[in-house]
């Protein structure tokens, strides 16, 4: 009779294989290394595969990263190239002021004004108005009338404010005028815009007025609105038509008024500014004194 279960392979017999195979493949080892570089070859496109979605993750993650900085680095250059724009403005005024040994006594110039970069969060959609809101209202101290430049020059003025938005009419506005002077000779003359991105217009001027093609054009400082010595524009034509009582000039506007996104604040000093100004510094002045006097 056969037994039911057949009788397996002996554990001597299997103890004798395992150490035959053991001594082969010691001495096999050095001979099989090119089977293995080419096995790991021939595998290694698969482990780029399977490393592919770690990769894209890792690659997300830093150029988000990467962007990031990028912007807040770019934000805070254009922060300073306003802030140091606006410096080499009131430079240039004063290296003008120094070529004809007028000095700088008595000037309304003062170099440590407040000044607080906005961001533009609307632009004009009605072609006969020309005006940009601001990301800056009366929680940050903004006022009617305060001057607004970008780094190339005076680009208009507060007209509205909310709590935390302003309206900004721009230089080329028909309703816009700017008391101005010629660098060259002092001269003193009235800016008007017409309605063009591109272009001002000098009213009312003589024809024997000593004016020329190219003359900068600077805030003259009179009206106590804008301060002095902020670049405004460069003459562009001069027509002395005999048929006319006056001149025709016209100005090209040195802000970028067709491409502005960041623009400067500027407040100028607390004994010129106007009324309804004064009361949100004020304010802010008799709130850090009292938090000194809780401190104390």
């Amino acid at each position: 009779m056969k037994p039911i279960f057949a009788r397996g392979i002996s554990n001597q017999f299997r103890l004798t294989l395992a150490i035959i195979l053991s001594v082969i493949l010691l001495v096999a080892n050095d001979r099989l290394e090119p089977v293995r570089q080419s096995i790991s070859s021939l595998l290694s496109p698969l482990q780029y595969v399977a490393n592919i979605p770690g990769a894209v993750l890792d690659w997300s993650a830093e150029s988000f990263a990467t962007r990031d900085m990028l912007k807040k680095q770019n934000k805070e250059l254009l922060r300073q190239q306003l802030l140091m724009s606006e410096r080499l403005q009131r430079f240039e005024h004063l290296r003008q002021e120094n070529d004809r040994l007028r000095g700088l006594l008595g000037s309304p110039v003062h170099m440590d004004a407040k000044k607080v970069v906005a961001e533009v969060m609307e632009v004009a959609s009605d072609p006969y108005r020309h005006y940009v809101v601001l990301n800056h209202g009366a929680r940050s101290g903004v006022f009617v009338g305060q001057p607004v430049v970008d780094a190339h020059g005076v680009v208009g003025q507060v007209v509205e404010i909310s709590e935390l938005t302003s309206r900004v009419l721009l230089l080329s506005d028909v309703t816009h005028a700017i008391p101005v002077r010629i660098t060259r000779n002092d001269v003193r003359l009235m800016a008007q815009g017409t309605g063009e991105l591109d272009e001002l217009e000098l009213r009312h001027v003589a024809k024997s007025t000593d004016i020329r093609v190219g003359d900068l054009l600077v805030s003259s400082g009179l009206g106590k609105r804008f301060p002095e010595g902020y670049p405004v524009a460069r003459i562009m034509s001069v027509d002395k038509d005999d048929g006319q009582s006056y001149a025709k000039v016209t100005a090209q506007p040195l802000a970028a008024l067709d491409r502005i996104r960041y623009l400067l604040l500027i407040w100028p000093d607390e004994n010129e500014l106007p009324t309804e100004a004064k009361a949100p510094i004020e304010a802010e002045s008799t709130e850090v004194q009292k938090a000194a006097e809780a401190n104390q």
